[in-house]
C-alpha cells in the first residue's frame, strides 16, 4: 500500500486510524515486526500462540506514563490480561503518525498522546476482541452473542467452555475484519478510570530501562563535540594535535561548524576535546545581546501590530472612547529545557540504524526535513527506507527532542568515522546549544465600563517564530489553506492561549509579529501558552483590581457562558480555602487557563523571605475530560506546576557577545526540593473524551504566584523570572 493510499483509507474525521493496515505491504519500509505472532489484526496489537498480548507503543515514553496509559485503552476493550500484557516500542513508520498533530508525522508532543489514541486504540482492541469471539463461536458452533471475554479468554457460559486468546489467534487471523464494533460503556470498564501502577517503574528503579545513554553496540566509539560558540559561526582553524595524541582517541574530525573528537569512551573523548585549540568566524550574531534583542522586539512592536490572529467587535473603537483603560507590557525570556538526560544519539552507518531518545521519529520532508529518520538518512547518504530509528526511553523531553539536531550531528560524525558512534552532549553543551523557548513581548490594553465589566481587549504579541523553523518558507501558502501553523502570516504557536481566550469579551483583537533574531528556538513545555497565560492572567488580575472585584469572582463572571469552567473555579476556590484567613505574611493568587483542550485553575499560596518568593502550597483544579488513569494525570499536573514554577522563579538565559552565558545548574537554577510546594490536584468529573494533561499544569503557575505577590507587596510583576 503506498503512502497516499494508506493515508486516504486510514484517516478519519475524528483523527483515528482504521484497522485496514497492511503490515506486509509496508514491510520494506520499516513496518513493525510481528515477532511470529499468530494474530496481528492491526499496527498496535499482536497476539502470540501462547496467549501473550503485545501492544505496540507509538509514542515516546518520557516519564509521562504513555507506556501505561495507552496500553490501558487497548487492554480495556480487548479484555486482555493486564498482568501479562507486554508493551514494545514502535519503529519509525507513518502507520504510527500522530493525527492530532499532522497526518503521517510520528511525533510525541502537544499533550496529544491519550486524546489522539482514545478512539483508535479502543477500536483496535474492540475489533480484535470481536474477531476472537467470532473465532471461538465458529469453533464451538454457538452464537457469538452467547460468548463473553475475560482476562485473555473467550467464555461460553451456557456450555462452560473457554479458550485462551492464543488458542484462537490463528483462526481469528483468517476472519474478515468487522466494521463499527461497539465500544464498552463506562459502566463496564474494569481498567479505565483506575490508578493502575506504571508499568515502567520497576525497570527504572532497577536500572534496567534503556535510555539513549545506555545504548551499547559492538565496537562502538564515543564522540564529544566542540561547537561554534556563536549561532551561525564557522570554523576557520583548529589545532588538533594534542587532542589526537590523547589516550584512547581514534580520530579528530573537522566540520564547517564543529570539531568532533572520537575515542573509546565518552570520558576520554571529553578530556581530549579540552585540548583542542579552535578559531572561529563568529559571523553576524557575535554582537547579539539581551539589550539588542529587546530593542529589536520593541522596534517590531512599534512598527505595527502585525498579522491579525483573532478579532471580533470593535476593540480599537471601544478603547478610544472608554473612560477606564488599562495598559501593560509583559516580557518573558528565552528558556532552556534542561532535561535531566542531555542530548545524545547512537548511529551505526553500516546498518543504517539510529538509537535516539527522540520525540520526532518520522514525517514528510516538508516538516523539518522528515524528523530523525529524514535527517539521519540525509546525513548518512541513504534512502529513508534504509534507515531504521529505534526510540529509546527519554530522560525528559519537554519539547526539546522534537528538534533532531543531535540526531543529524551523530549521523554526520558516524558517516565520517565509518562505524557505530554515540554522541553525548555535556550539560554545558545542552544549556548553550539548546533550542530555546522564544523570548516574548506582550502589549495589552483593555477597557472597563462604568459597572466594572470588561468590554474591550487588545493584545499584541511579538516573538520569534517556532513554526517558521519547522515549516520552510516555501510551504506556508499551502498550509494557510489548511489552517496550518502559519495561518494568515501568524505563527499560531505564538498566540495560542491569547487568540482563543475562553473569556467573554465583546470587543476583542489579538495581533502578532514574528521577530526572529538568530537565536534558535523550539517547542518548550506548553509552548506559547507558557508566555500568553502569564500576560493574560496577570492583566486580568489588574483589571479585577481596577474594577474593585475579587479576582476569582471577576474571572467567574467572564465565564458565565461556560458553566463547567465556572464550576472549575468554584472547585479550586473551595479546595484552596479562597477568602479564608491565612497566616501573617502569606497571600493567595489565582490564575485560570485553557490549553490543549484542558481547563486548569490554580491557586498559589505565597510568602516572601527577604526578596525571594516562597510558594508553600498550590491547589490545582482541572477539567481534562475522561480520566484514563488518575495517578498519571495527577503526576503530570504536579510536574507541570513544579516545571512552570522553576521557570517563573529562576528561568532565563543571559545572552552576551552572541553567547549564552549560563552553563549548568549552578548558574541556571532549577527548583530545589526545599523550594517545592505542596501540590494538591482535584479533577472535575467528566464524560467527555480525554484532553491533554502533560502541559496544561504549566501556564497558570507563574501568573498565580505573581498575582499573590501583588497582594503582599502592591507591586505588579510584569517580567520573568520573578524579581520582587
Amino acid at each position: 500500500m503506498d503512502r497516499r493510499h494508506f493515508l486516504r483509507v486510514t484517516a478519519t474525521a475524528a483523527g483515528g486510524l482504521s484497522l485496514a493496515v497492511s503490515l506486509a505491504g509496508c514491510r520494506d519500509d520499516g513496518a513493525p515486526p510481528d515477532g511470529g505472532a499468530a494474530f496481528v489484526p492491526d499496527a498496535w496489537i499482536r497476539i502470540a500462540g501462547d496467549g501473550t498480548v503485545t501492544v505496540v507503543l507509538a509514542r515516546t515514553e518520557m516519564g509521562q506514563g504513555v507506556s501505561t496509559g495507552l496500553p490501558m485503552l487497548v487492554a480495556e476493550e480487548l479484555d486482555a490480561d493486564w498482568e501479562t500484557l507486554r508493551v514494545v516500542q514502535a519503529p519509525a513508520h507513518e502507520a504510527y503518525g500522530n493525527t492530532a498533530l499532522q497526518a503521517g508525522v510520528m511525533m510525541t508532543g502537544g499533550s496529544s498522546s491519550v486524546r489522539e489514541a482514545w478512539a483508535p486504540l479502543r477500536r483496535a482492541g474492540a475489533t480484535a476482541r470481536a474477531l476472537l469471539v467470532a473465532a471461538a463461536a465458529r469453533r464451538w458452533g454457538v452464537p457469538a452473542g452467547e460468548c463473553r471475554t475475560e482476562r485473555g479468554r473467550v467464555l461460553h457460559p451456557p456450555s462452560d467452555r473457554a479458550a485462551g486468546y492464543g488458542e484462537l489467534a490463528a483462526d481469528a487471523a483468517r476472519l474478515p475484519v468487522p466494521r463499527d464494533v461497539p465500544l464498552k460503556l463506562p459502566s463496564a470498564w474494569r481498567l479505565l478510570g483506575r490508578s493502575l501502577p506504571r508499568r515502567d517503574v520497576p525497570d527504572v528503579v532497577r536500572g534496567a530501562a534503556t535510555f539513549g545513554l545506555d545504548v551499547r553496540r559492538p565496537g562502538i566509539l564515543y564522540a564529544s563535540v566542540e561547537r561554534a560558540p556563536v549561532w551561525g559561526g564557522t570554523l576557520t582553524r583548529a589545532d588538533t594535535a594534542a587532542a589526537a595524541a590523547a589516550p584512547g582517541v581514534h580520530g579528530v574530525h573537522l566540520f564547517r561548524d564543529k570539531v568532533a573528537v572520537v575515542a573509546d569512551s565518552h570520558w576520554r573523548a571529553l578530556q581530549a576535546r579540552q585540548r583542542l585549540v579552535c578559531e572561529w568566524d563568529e559571523g553576524p550574531l557575535a554582537a547579539l545581546s539581551d539589550e539588542t534583542i529587546g530593542a529589536r522586539l520593541r522596534a517590531i512592536a512599534d512598527a505595527g501590530p502585525g498579522g491579525v490572529a483573532a478579532e471580533h467587535g470593535d476593540a480599537a473603537g471601544v478603547l478610544d472612547s472608554s473612560a477606564t483603560v488599562l495598559t501593560a507590557e509583559y516580557e518573558l525570556p528565552f528558556l532552556p529545557h534542561q532535561t535531566m538526560e542531555p542530548m545524545n544519539c547512537t548511529v551505526d552507518p553500516v546498518t543504517g540504524e539510529v538509537w535516539a531518545p527522540t520525540q520526532f521519529q518520522d514525517g514528510p520532508l516538508m516538516i523539518d526535513r522528515g524528523g530523525a529518520r529524514g535527517h539521519a538518512a540525509d546525513a548518512l547518504g541513504r534512502s529513508r527506507r534504509d534507515v531504521q530509528v529505534h526510540t529509546t526511553r527519554v530522560g525528559g523531553g519537554f519539547g526539546r527532542r522534537l528538534d533532531v539536531d543531535y540526531v543529524r550531528e551523530a549521523a554526520e560524525i558516524a558517516r565520517r568515522v565509518g562505524r557505530a558512534v554515540q554522541v553525548v552532549w555535556t550539560r554545558e553543551d545542552d544549556t548553550r546549544h539548546d533550542r530555546f523557548r522564544p523570548r516574548a513581548l506582550h502589549r495589552v490594553r483593555a477597557a472597563l465600563d462604568d459597572a466594572g465589566r470588561l468590554v474591550a481587549w487588545q493584545q499584541q504579541v511579538v516573538a520569534p517564530s517556532i513554526s517558521r523553523k519547522f515549516v520552510p518558507a516555501a510551504v506556508p501558502d499551502a498550509l494557510v489553506k489548511l489552517g496550518g501553523p502559519l495561518k494568515g502570516g501568524v505563527d499560531q504557536s505564538t498566540v495560542e492561549g491569547a487568540a482563543d481566550l475562553p473569556y467573554h469579551i465583546p470587543n476583542f483583537r489579538v495581533t502578532s509579529a514574528m521577530a526572529n533574531v538568530g537565536v534558535p528556538v523550539g517547542y518548550w513545555r506548553s509552548v506559547g501558552h507558557s508566555h500568553t497565560a502569564f500576560a493574560v492572567e496577570c492583566f486580568v488580575d489588574e483589571l479585577a483590581h481596577a474594577a474593585g472585584a475579587d479576582p476569582l469572582a471577576f474571572r467567574r463572571g467572564l465565564l458565565g457562558h461556560l458553566p463547567r469552567y465556572q464550576a472549575l473555579l468554584d472547585l479550586v476556590a473551595e479546595r484552596s480555602g479562597w477568602g479564608a484567613p491565612l497566616p501573617a505574611g502569606r497571600a493567595r493568587g489565582v490564575a485560570f487557563h485553557l490549553s490543549f483542550g484542558s481547563a486548569v485553575a490554580e491557586v498559589a499560596e505565597v510568602s516572601l523571605a527577604g526578596r525571594e518568593a516562597r510558594v508553600h502550597r498550590v491547589v490545582v483544579a482541572a477539567d481534562c475530560g475522561t480520566v484514563v488513569n488518575p495517578a498519571l494525570v495527577t503526576a503530570q499536573l504536579e510536574g507541570g506546576v513544579h516545571f512552570g514554577l522553576s521557570a517563573a522563579l529562576h528561568g532565563g538565559v543571559t545572552i552576551r557577545d552572541g553567547r549564552v552565558q549560563e552553563s549548568n545548574f549552578h548558574d541556571h537554577r532549577v527548583l530545589r526540593m526545599s523550594e517545592a510546594p505542596a501540590v494538591e490536584v482535584h479533577l472535575l468529573p467528566s464524560d467527555e473524551p480525554p484532553e491533554g494533561v502533560g502541559e496544561p499544569g504549566v501556564p497558570p503557575i507563574a501568573p498565580a504566584v505573581a498575582n499573590a505577590l501583588f497582594v503582599l507587596t502592591g507591586k505588579r510583576i510584569r517580567t520573568l523570572p520573578i524579581r520582587v
